[in-house]
């Protein structure tokens, strides 16, 4: 008689559960749409440039990335060709899926639907910036939300197999962003405050451990084959960024990536710290505060913590849900209210200033581009192209047989090889990141254009160079391309043997 009186409850909160699922699902199914709407945008950006030229040289590791985010944009140029909607979609796929997810965590920490969409709600401001391009920050963001999630998972239940969907998060982001390491420390002290010593008699522990290290054996593989290519890259990219000021605003950039939602993640610090009901979570919240310091120690980027901000909007969102539902009348619809408006005014900014909605030559557009420099990164690559291919035209017939085009960064690289063949024009070479190990070619060029590198350097290894164009484009943005190294050369004569160039021109960027 008691099971059947408990049935009616049961289906209520199973028929409670597929509603609050279907709305999150529905929040990030809105998300997919109108990333893919809006992303047919500018162009490429110059990194996208890159991630689709090493997507058609699939590899278990790149100098500049471990190997997921290209593997995506191979599956993605199989699937759509070379769309740039198509391109960006699984980018768009995994912050929708962070946000369902998000939205998971909060039911998780005792949320109810207001908490989910609330929580889900705010993560669509970073979400929608992060999915506009095609780069491993998306899926850098998804894998750290997993590891929280299961975390969770893990806390609830005492159940130690969770320790096996924790690793598989924990590989699947290491061969993403070698970031998840921060990720990591943060899981680290979390163990070490929720007193889980006696997972460490658990098998499904150290099964954990182990699922994640083969995740990641076959990048770790490629390292040491390669000389740990990529600790030498990170370390000159991070002493280039330091040098420029790229890490000097990382307590400000926090607001910067969370804007209205700041409240909320400080509310989410409050739930696992200092509130009764969020005390049995208590040690998730280090998976934010480690991180946090270990990458102001580290001197890191702002956005580089941008991962671990879901788990505290889940917790924030459980906190003001149960601090409003003590409200009532007026003050509770004044209160949904204004974190409405906040979450709402999130999505227009990014809307506005990030994403490329605006026409470029409108005072919208010109102000966008000066908020977000990105923005002029995915303009010009088509109009640079085809100037390589007029100088290409006005070259004598027999030296075109034996003629070479010498990029000086990845972003032209990976827009002559991208738009190149329409015009018949030799794939690119370069020294920067994973371009120098394809090589100069056999037999090696004899005549080059070359682009983005300077008359002085040019002159110290060539006989002769001719300035034959400049790089422009159609709107008169202003931008790396068009600002830094306009001038295209067409030169002769290569001083040193192309061996001893080539392992002098590697360079990181």
């Amino acid at each position: 008689m008691k099971g059947r009186v408990g049935l009616p409850s049961l289906a209520v909160s199973t028929a409670a559960r597929r509603v609050d699922v279907a709305l999150l699902s529905s929040m990030a199914a809105a998300m997919v749409v109108l990333l893919c709407m809006t992303n047919r945008g500018y162009g490429f950006h110059r990194d996208e440039l890159a991630t689709l030229d090493d997507a058609r040289h699939l590899a278990w590791g790149y100098v500049a990335y471990p190997p997921i985010t290209p593997f995506f944009g191979w599956l993605s140029l199989h699937l759509f060709g070379e769309s740039l909607p198509g391109f960006r979609f699984f980018a768009a796929l995994a912050v929708a899926a962070g946000t369902i997810m998000t939205g998971s965590m909060a039911r998780r920490l005792g949320g109810g639907r207001a908490a989910q969409l609330l929580a889900s709600g705010a993560t669509i401001y970073f979400g929608l910036a992060a999915g506009s391009l095609m780069q491993y920050v998306a899926f850098d963001y998804l894998c750290w939300i997993l590891v929280c999630y299961f975390f969770i998972l893990l806390l609830q239940s005492n159940d130690p197999r969770w320790w096996m969907a924790i690793g598989g998060a924990i590989g699947l982001g290491m061969l993403t962003k070698y970031s998840m390491l921060f990720c990591v420390a943060g899981l680290a002290a979390a163990f070490i405050v929720a007193r889980r010593w006696r997972d460490l008699t658990s098998r499904w522990f150290w099964l954990g451990i182990l699922f994640s290290l083969v995740i990641f054996l076959p990048n770790l593989i490629w390292q040491i084959q390669n000389g740990f290519i990529s600790l030498e890259f990170l370390r000159h990219i991070h002493e280039r960024d330091i040098r420029i000021g790229r890490t000097r605003d990382f307590l400000p950039d926090q607001l910067k990536i969370t804007l209205f939602a700041f409240p909320l993640a400080l509310a989410g610090l409050c739930f696992f710290f200092f509130t009764r009901d969020g005390r049995r979570f208590r040690a998730i919240g280090f998976i934010y505060l480690v991180p946090l310091v270990l990458f102001v120690i580290a001197r890191g980027r702002g956005y580089y913590l941008a991962p671990a901000y879901p788990i505290l909007y889940a917790g924030g969102s459980v906190l003001l849900e149960r601090w409003l539902a003590n409200w009532r009348g007026a003050g509770a619809i004044a209160g949904w209210s204004l974190l409405s408006v906040a979450l709402c005014a999130n999505i227009a900014l990014v809307l506005a200033w990030v994403m490329p909605l605006a026409p470029i030559n409108t005072a919208w557009g010109k102000k966008a581009l000066q908020t977000n420099e990105d923005l002029a990164e995915e303009i010009g690559w088509p109009e640079l192209v085809e100037t390589v291919a007029g100088i290409r035209d006005s070259i004598p017939a027999d030296e075109r047989s034996r003629l070479g085009i010498l990029v000086g960064n990845y972003g032209e690289g990976g827009a002559i090889n991208l738009y190149g063949p329409r015009f018949d024009l030799p794939a690119a070479i370069g020294g920067v990141n994973s371009f120098w190990a394809r090589g100069y070619g056999d037999p090696p060029p004899a005549t080059l254009i070359v682009v983005g590198l300077s008359r002085e350097f040019l002159e110290r290894n060539f006989e002769s160079c001719q300035l034959a164009g400049h790089v422009h484009n159609r709107e008169g943005v202003l931008n790396e391309e068009t600002s830094e190294h306009p001038d295209i050369f067409v030169c002769r004569g290569l001083r040193p043997s192309w061996p001893e160039f080539w392992k002098a021109f590697r360079r990181y960027g």
